[in-house]
Protein backbone atom coordinates (compact mmCIF):
# COMPACT_ATOMS: atom_id res chain seq x y z
CA UNK A 1 0.00 0.00 0.00
CA UNK A 2 1.35 3.43 -0.95
CA UNK A 3 1.54 6.18 1.65
CA UNK A 4 -0.97 8.36 -0.20
CA UNK A 5 -3.49 5.53 -0.33
CA UNK A 6 -2.98 4.78 3.36
CA UNK A 7 -3.49 8.43 4.27
CA UNK A 8 -6.69 8.58 2.25
CA UNK A 9 -8.05 5.41 3.87
CA UNK A 10 -7.25 6.71 7.36
CA UNK A 11 -8.80 10.09 6.58
CA UNK A 12 -12.01 8.42 5.34
CA UNK A 13 -12.11 6.24 8.46
CA UNK A 14 -11.77 9.27 10.75
CA UNK A 15 -14.57 11.08 8.94
CA UNK A 16 -16.72 7.94 9.12
CA UNK A 17 -16.11 7.80 12.88
CA UNK A 18 -17.17 11.42 13.23
CA UNK A 19 -20.31 10.94 11.13
CA UNK A 20 -21.25 7.90 13.19
CA UNK A 21 -21.84 10.25 16.13
CA UNK A 22 -19.33 8.51 18.39
CA UNK A 23 -17.01 11.50 18.79
CA UNK A 24 -17.56 15.02 20.04
CA UNK A 25 -15.50 18.05 19.02
CA UNK A 26 -11.99 16.77 18.19
CA UNK A 27 -12.14 13.78 20.56
CA UNK A 28 -11.13 10.40 19.20
CA UNK A 29 -8.79 9.21 16.48
CA UNK A 30 -8.27 6.47 13.91
CA UNK A 31 -5.01 5.11 12.54
CA UNK A 32 -3.95 2.56 9.96
CA UNK A 33 -0.72 0.70 9.23
CA UNK A 34 1.20 -0.37 6.16
CA UNK A 35 2.75 -3.59 7.48
CA UNK A 36 5.18 -3.99 4.58
CA UNK A 37 6.75 -0.62 5.28
CA UNK A 38 6.01 -0.52 9.02
CA UNK A 39 4.43 2.92 8.64
CA UNK A 40 1.44 4.20 10.60
CA UNK A 41 -0.91 6.98 9.48
CA UNK A 42 -2.96 8.75 12.14
CA UNK A 43 -5.22 11.76 12.65
CA UNK A 44 -3.41 14.94 13.73
CA UNK A 45 -4.03 16.21 17.24
CA UNK A 46 -6.86 18.68 17.81
CA UNK A 47 -7.82 19.10 14.15
CA UNK A 48 -11.54 19.43 13.40
CA UNK A 49 -13.06 16.46 11.59
CA UNK A 50 -15.08 18.85 9.46
CA UNK A 51 -11.92 20.38 7.99
CA UNK A 52 -9.80 17.21 7.93
CA UNK A 53 -8.25 16.18 4.61
CA UNK A 54 -5.91 13.31 3.80
CA UNK A 55 -3.07 15.84 3.48
CA UNK A 56 -3.40 16.51 7.22
CA UNK A 57 -2.82 12.86 8.15
CA UNK A 58 0.52 12.27 9.88
CA UNK A 59 2.76 9.30 9.01
CA UNK A 60 5.20 7.78 11.50
CA UNK A 61 7.28 4.64 11.82
CA UNK A 62 6.72 2.15 14.63
CA UNK A 63 9.31 3.95 16.75
CA UNK A 64 7.21 7.10 16.61
CA UNK A 65 9.51 9.02 14.27
CA UNK A 66 7.55 11.33 11.98
CA UNK A 67 8.02 10.42 8.33
CA UNK A 68 5.51 12.75 6.72
CA UNK A 69 3.20 15.57 7.81
CA UNK A 70 3.50 19.10 9.13
CA UNK A 71 1.08 18.70 12.05
CA UNK A 72 1.49 16.99 15.40
CA UNK A 73 0.04 13.46 15.49
CA UNK A 74 -2.75 12.47 17.86
CA UNK A 75 -1.84 12.61 21.54
CA UNK A 76 -2.80 8.91 21.67
CA UNK A 77 -0.23 7.94 19.04
CA UNK A 78 2.00 5.97 21.41
CA UNK A 79 -0.98 3.87 22.48
CA UNK A 80 -1.73 3.02 18.84
CA UNK A 81 1.93 2.19 18.15
CA UNK A 82 2.11 -0.15 21.14
CA UNK A 83 -0.93 -2.03 19.85
CA UNK A 84 0.60 -2.37 16.36
CA UNK A 85 3.87 -3.63 17.82
CA UNK A 86 2.14 -6.33 19.85
CA UNK A 87 -1.02 -7.22 17.89
CA UNK A 88 0.74 -8.32 14.74
CA UNK A 89 -2.34 -9.00 12.60
CA UNK A 90 -4.24 -5.75 13.06
CA UNK A 91 -4.35 -3.08 10.37
CA UNK A 92 -6.26 -0.27 12.08
CA UNK A 93 -7.03 1.18 15.52
CA UNK A 94 -9.84 3.49 16.62
CA UNK A 95 -10.35 5.35 19.89
CA UNK A 96 -13.47 7.19 21.05
CA UNK A 97 -15.10 8.55 24.16
CA UNK A 98 -18.51 7.31 23.03
CA UNK A 99 -21.18 7.63 25.70
CA UNK A 100 -22.17 4.08 26.60
CA UNK A 101 -18.82 2.34 26.14
CA UNK A 102 -17.15 5.10 28.13
CA UNK A 103 -19.73 4.72 30.92
CA UNK A 104 -18.66 1.06 31.27
CA UNK A 105 -15.00 2.11 31.19
CA UNK A 106 -15.55 4.74 33.86
CA UNK A 107 -17.32 2.12 35.96
CA UNK A 108 -14.22 -0.08 35.51
CA UNK A 109 -16.50 -2.95 34.48
CA UNK A 110 -16.24 -5.30 31.49
CA UNK A 111 -19.22 -5.45 29.16
CA UNK A 112 -20.78 -8.89 29.70
CA UNK A 113 -21.77 -10.96 26.69
CA UNK A 114 -25.50 -11.21 27.37
CA UNK A 115 -26.93 -12.10 24.00
CA UNK A 116 -26.54 -12.80 20.31
CA UNK A 117 -26.14 -9.16 19.23
CA UNK A 118 -22.90 -9.07 21.20
CA UNK A 119 -21.90 -12.57 20.05
CA UNK A 120 -22.23 -11.59 16.40
CA UNK A 121 -19.23 -9.26 16.82
CA UNK A 122 -17.18 -10.30 19.85
CA UNK A 123 -16.38 -13.74 21.23
CA UNK A 124 -17.13 -13.02 24.87
CA UNK A 125 -17.12 -10.06 27.22
CA UNK A 126 -15.32 -6.83 26.36
CA UNK A 127 -12.58 -6.64 29.00
CA UNK A 128 -11.67 -3.61 31.04
CA UNK A 129 -8.05 -2.86 31.87
CA UNK A 130 -6.67 -2.24 35.32
CA UNK A 131 -6.65 1.39 36.45
CA UNK A 132 -3.38 2.96 35.40
CA UNK A 133 -0.85 3.44 38.19
CA UNK A 134 0.43 6.82 39.40
CA UNK A 135 3.86 5.96 38.00
CA UNK A 136 2.25 5.24 34.64
CA UNK A 137 0.45 8.60 34.71
CA UNK A 138 3.61 10.47 35.62
CA UNK A 139 5.74 8.56 33.15
CA UNK A 140 5.09 7.94 29.46
CA UNK A 141 1.31 8.01 29.90
CA UNK A 142 0.12 7.09 26.42
CA UNK A 143 2.69 4.30 26.09
CA UNK A 144 1.69 2.94 29.49
CA UNK A 145 -1.95 3.00 28.37
CA UNK A 146 -0.98 0.82 25.43
CA UNK A 147 0.88 -1.55 27.71
CA UNK A 148 -2.21 -1.84 29.93
CA UNK A 149 -4.23 -2.92 26.90
CA UNK A 150 -1.61 -5.43 25.76
CA UNK A 151 -1.39 -6.87 29.27
CA UNK A 152 -5.18 -7.26 29.36
CA UNK A 153 -4.90 -9.52 26.31
CA UNK A 154 -2.13 -11.76 27.64
CA UNK A 155 -4.70 -14.53 28.07
CA UNK A 156 -7.24 -13.30 25.50
CA UNK A 157 -7.45 -13.45 21.72
CA UNK A 158 -7.26 -9.94 20.26
CA UNK A 159 -8.53 -11.30 16.93
CA UNK A 160 -11.88 -12.52 18.30
CA UNK A 161 -12.35 -9.67 20.81
CA UNK A 162 -11.44 -6.56 18.83
CA UNK A 163 -12.09 -4.01 21.55
CA UNK A 164 -11.16 -3.07 25.08
CA UNK A 165 -12.25 -0.57 27.73
CA UNK A 166 -9.45 1.43 29.31
CA UNK A 167 -10.47 1.90 32.93
CA UNK A 168 -11.55 5.47 33.79
CA UNK A 169 -10.84 6.47 30.19
CA UNK A 170 -12.70 4.96 27.24
CA UNK A 171 -12.76 2.33 24.48
CA UNK A 172 -10.21 1.31 21.87
CA UNK A 173 -11.04 -1.02 19.00
CA UNK A 174 -9.13 -2.51 16.09
CA UNK A 175 -9.49 -4.54 12.92
CA UNK A 176 -7.76 -5.64 9.75
CA UNK A 177 -8.12 -2.07 8.45
CA UNK A 178 -8.87 1.41 9.70
CA UNK A 179 -12.41 1.03 8.37
CA UNK A 180 -12.99 -2.20 10.30
CA UNK A 181 -11.64 -0.56 13.47
CA UNK A 182 -14.36 2.08 13.08
CA UNK A 183 -16.99 -0.62 12.46
CA UNK A 184 -15.93 -2.29 15.71
CA UNK A 185 -16.31 1.04 17.53
CA UNK A 186 -19.83 1.43 16.15
CA UNK A 187 -20.78 -2.13 17.12
CA UNK A 188 -19.20 -1.72 20.57
CA UNK A 189 -21.21 1.38 21.37
CA UNK A 190 -24.51 -0.27 20.45
CA UNK A 191 -23.62 -3.38 22.46
CA UNK A 192 -22.60 -1.25 25.45
CA UNK A 193 -25.98 0.53 25.33
CA UNK A 194 -28.00 -2.69 25.07
CA UNK A 195 -26.00 -4.29 27.90
CA UNK A 196 -26.63 -1.31 30.17
CA UNK A 197 -30.39 -1.42 29.57
CA UNK A 198 -30.41 -5.19 30.02
CA UNK A 199 -28.74 -4.88 33.43
CA UNK A 200 -31.19 -2.14 34.42
CA UNK A 201 -34.13 -4.37 33.55
CA UNK A 202 -32.60 -7.42 35.20
CA UNK A 203 -29.44 -6.93 37.26
CA UNK A 204 -29.14 -10.72 37.60
CA UNK A 205 -28.81 -11.29 33.85
CA UNK A 206 -26.31 -14.01 32.99
CA UNK A 207 -23.79 -14.31 30.19
CA UNK A 208 -25.01 -16.03 27.05
CA UNK A 209 -24.48 -19.81 27.16
CA UNK A 210 -21.41 -20.98 25.29
CA UNK A 211 -23.26 -23.05 22.69
CA UNK A 212 -25.24 -19.99 21.59
CA UNK A 213 -22.14 -17.78 21.72
CA UNK A 214 -20.30 -20.29 19.52
CA UNK A 215 -23.17 -20.51 17.05
CA UNK A 216 -23.52 -16.78 16.51
CA UNK A 217 -19.83 -15.89 16.49
CA UNK A 218 -18.65 -18.80 14.36
CA UNK A 219 -21.42 -18.60 11.76
CA UNK A 220 -20.07 -15.13 10.97
CA UNK A 221 -16.34 -15.44 11.72
CA UNK A 222 -15.38 -19.13 11.86
CA UNK A 223 -13.69 -21.17 9.12
CA UNK A 224 -17.11 -22.57 8.15
CA UNK A 225 -18.88 -19.20 8.37
CA UNK A 226 -21.96 -18.90 6.21
CA UNK A 227 -23.14 -15.35 7.04
CA UNK A 228 -23.18 -12.88 4.15
CA UNK A 229 -22.16 -13.39 0.53
CA UNK A 230 -19.15 -15.15 -0.91
CA UNK A 231 -16.52 -12.83 -2.35
CA UNK A 232 -16.32 -12.91 -6.11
Amino acid sequence: MGIERLKKEVCRANIKLYRSGLVTSTFGNVSGIDRERSLVAIKPSGVSYESLTYRDIVVLNLDGVKIEGKLNPSSDTKTHLELYRNFKDIGGVAHTHSTFATAWAQSCKPIPCLGTTHADFFYGEIPCTDVISDSGIKGDYELETGKLIVNTFKSRDYDSIKAVLVACHGPFSWGVSADEAVEMSIALEDIAKVAMFTMIINSQSLNIKKSLLDKHYLRKHGKDAYYGQKKG
